[in-house]
């Protein structure tokens, strides 16, 4: 038996044709060409791949067993080549072949979902790119060029090569286990006292502020690596840390964290910006993607949060990855935001 042909795009869309318009007949009319011609194609189709595709003995062509193997391949082709199209057209009037996206863990993450949801929907031929960093790590992604685009919190002596636009707040919150010591004390936990148990703190993992230290509190402290094990080991009481308030409010309302009340403040926050490198001009999907991002930090534009969010959310916090511990003493006093009381130590 002799090896199949090579056939065709166009003997494929006619096969397909033939299938999702119910006939040879159907077919003609809907890729305006004759019966004849329709029929002489899939007969030269099943030629080359050597098999019959369509039962021709009633009135109405029916795949065969061989057909029904062969059309999902059929389309899967017709599929990619069509995708290959539309990626090259897209190329042709300047838009991205994919976009490559830093966040700061920080950043919600249901707010993080929706824009790049919209995203996908807008720009269905542009690859995303994606990575989670914290602190100066996404700045640096930023600057050599591994991201287009980053949103962080401002690092002092970023390159000057950085251009910045505002696009919301994250809200820390100190938080312990209900049974450490820590939380059995009443009211404000002086300072003299918290600075005896141990603070966990996240480690920043770029070279942006290698060799600084910035507001570790506790003169005992543990270095972590990433959230989820921070977080692990608050809600089993080794230690007290700051929290992002989205993250473990879950934990809270569940009397699993306690928030403490110190003499720094119960709360703070400090600004995000979407950042990128001002000597390269963002393509058509970059710019869409910048102004989602700066427009979900516009002051009173917020959104509940639906029923499968809130259980991804309960479980993100116990999944996200790489914080960093040092934001409020990194950000210029004159960009901090009030979330009263105000505290002026990181996490």
């Amino acid at each position: 038996m002799r090896d199949p042909g090579l056939p065709s795009l166009d003997q494929l869309r006619v096969f397909i044709a033939v299938i999702d318009h119910g006939g040879f007949a159907h077919a003609a009319r809907a890729l305006h060409r004759t019966q004849s011609v329709i029929s002489y194609t899939i007969a030269n189709l099943e030629e080359q791949l050597n098999v019959a595709l369509l039962d021709r003995s009633k009135r109405k062509p029916t795949l065969t067993e061989a057909g029904r193997a062969l059309l999902a391949d059929a389309r899967a082709v017709s599929l990619k080549v069509d995708g290959m199209r539309a990626r090259a057209k897209a190329l042709s009037a300047g838009l991205e072949a994919e976009v490559s996206l830093v966040v700061d863990v920080m950043f919600s993450t249901c707010k993080l979902v929706r824009i790049l949801h919209a995203f996908q929907k807008e720009f269905p031929t542009v690859a995303m790119r994606l990575r989670t960093e914290a602190l100066g790590a996404v700045t640096q992604l930023v600057v050599d060029r591994t991201s287009h685009i980053g949103i962080s919190g401002w690092m002092p002596g970023t390159p000057d090569v950085i251009e910045r636009q505002a696009c919301g707040f994250v809200t820390m919150v100190p938080v312990v286990a209900p049974d450490h010591p820590l939380a059995q004390i009443e009211g404000v936990v002086p300072t003299a006292v918290l600075r005896e148990h141990t603070q966990l703190v996240l480690t920043d993992r770029s070279t942006l502020t290698q060799g600084q230290d910035f507001g570790v509190l506790a003169l005992r402290d543990w270095r972590l690596g990433d959230l989820s094990s921070k977080h692990a080991l608050l809600r089993n009481g080794i230690g007290w840390g700051n929290m992002p308030r989205e993250f473990v409010q879950w934990d809270l309302d569940a009397g699993r964290l306690v928030q403490l009340q110190i003499a720094e403040g119960s709360a703070f926050s400090f600004p995000l910006y979407v950042i990128r490198r001002g000597d390269e001009e963002p393509g058509p999907a970059s710019r869409w993607l910048m102004q989602q991002f700066m427009e979900s930090g516009e002051p009173g534009v917020t959104t509940a949060l639906t029923e499968r969010e809130t259980v991804e959310h309960a479980a993100h916090a116990q999944q996200a990855a790489a914080q960093a511990h040092a934001y409020r003493q990194l950000i210029p006093p004159a960009e901090v935001a009030v979330a009263a009381p105000i505290s002026l130590r990181p996490r």
